[in-house]
């Protein structure tokens, strides 16, 4: 009788630990901060746009075009964006309608930018290479160049939802 309640008890306690939901979330945040220069940069194309933006820790610069009203995502979070990211020259790189991800598995300037706005939000994000790319080129299948290394990349961002 004892040993059948220790196997009960066993048991229970296995199939009660398989039931555990884990969360799959691996991402952390990383205190990257762009290099001086490369704020500089940043900020004086904005002022050669006659752009006012805001200027975040880690050296990335934004427009709250719409806050937002619903949850705010953190890295963990899937959220169903609507983008386009160009160049300083206007060139547009990506583009993309409504598409789902987790933020935590894209760039820096993503992670740090996204959750400053609410689902429903519009955001631009104006990334310098650090925050982005940084100095290296990213290519397509075929080896063409997409994004050059060292781009600051100017991100026009719709925040759809939030899980």
């Amino acid at each position: 009788m004892h040993k059948s309640i220790w196997c009960l008890l066993i048991i229970a306690l296995t199939a009660g630990s398989c039931l555990k939901k884990e969360s799959g979330c691996n991402f952390s945040d990383v205190n990257i901060t762009a290099p001086a220069q490369e704020q500089a940069d940043v900020e004086a194309w904005l002022s050669g746009q006659g752009i006012n933006a805001v200027k975040h820790a880690s050296g990335l610069y934004y427009e709250i075009i719409n806050a937002g009203s619903g949850a705010t995502p953190n890295l963990c979070s899937q959220v169903q964006v609507a983008y386009t990211g160009r160049f300083t020259n206007g060139t547009v790189f990506d583009q993309s309608p409504p598409v789902m991800f987790v933020l935590g598995g894209t760039i820096e300037g993503w992670k740090k930018g996204l959750p400053l706005i609410k689902e429903g939000g519009r955001i631009k994000l104006y990334i310098p290479p650090a925050l982005g790319y940084g100095n290296t080129d990213q290519t397509d299948k075929y080896g063409t160049v997409i994004i050059p290394a060292g781009s600051i990349l100017v991100f026009d961002v719709e925040l759809h939802a939030v899980n």
